[in-house]
């Protein structure tokens, strides 16, 4: 069954200070390392959802010679994460017509460390669960990426008036399994000066200890 990235990306940074999507991670922006890890062979296509007005991040994204991967700007800048993934969603919907069975997996675009092993994992994971969604933990916390039945999708308009997309997670009639994995990387976002020095510090780290990597 075919399975969709949605990627919001329509951020302001502004506890970053800067534009962080484009911020450089030893050697990599933050957007290109997360879509590269999303390049996985069961992803049939990521879709990124960004601002019209981003052209600083719509520059590095038409730079990036990644396959499968489709880019969205709507005429109005989505003011939450809930209107990108309704804007992802209908642009699926008209490319690829998806089926109830399908799947799309929500990660917002500032997780640039997620572990290439553990989304392989939770991909396994999701081809053989029933749940309508699977949900990552790490110490007793969700994570990202988040996966969901594509019939969850027509669900979006019930989202009560000021509630997230968390709410579909206690909705009646759907179903959630809850996955423990064992790497932070599902819980480590970038939104402040301080995660991008201590993400940088893991990263280079890493490289030091295996420099393939």
């Amino acid at each position: 069954m075919p399975l969709f990235a949605i990627v919001p990306a329509a951020g302001l940074s502004r506890r970053m200070g800067q534009p962080k999507l484009v911020m450089d991670l030893a050697g990599q922006t933050v957007i290109e390392r997360l879509l590269k890890t999303l390049s996985h062979p069961a992803v049939t296509e990521t879709v990124v959802v960004f601002r019209r007005s981003d052209h600083q991040l719509a520059s590095v994204l038409n730079s990036l010679s990644l396959s499968k991967v489709h880019l969205v700007q709507p005429d109005i800048d989505p003011p939450d994460m809930k209107t990108s993934v309704e804007r992802a969603i209908e642009s699926l919907q008209r490319r690829h017509t998806p089926q109830p069975d399908d799947g799309w997996m929500l990660i917002p675009a500032d997780h640039p460390v997620l572990d290439p092993q553990i989304l392989a994992e939770l991909i396994t994971a999701w081809e053989s669960t029933n749940e309508d969604i699977l949900i990552p933990q790490h110490g007793e916390k969700n994570g990202h990426p988040a996966f969901f039945r594509w019939a969850v999708a027509d669900r979006l308009t019930e989202i009560p008036e000021n509630n997230g997309l968390n709410w579909l997670k206690t909705a009646p009639d759907i179903r959630v399994r809850k996955l423990p994995v064992d790497s932070d990387s599902i819980l480590l976002d970038l939104d402040t000066p301080d995660d991008y020095r201590r993400i940088l510090l893991q990263i280079t780290t890493r490289q030091r200890a295996t420099p393939e990597a």
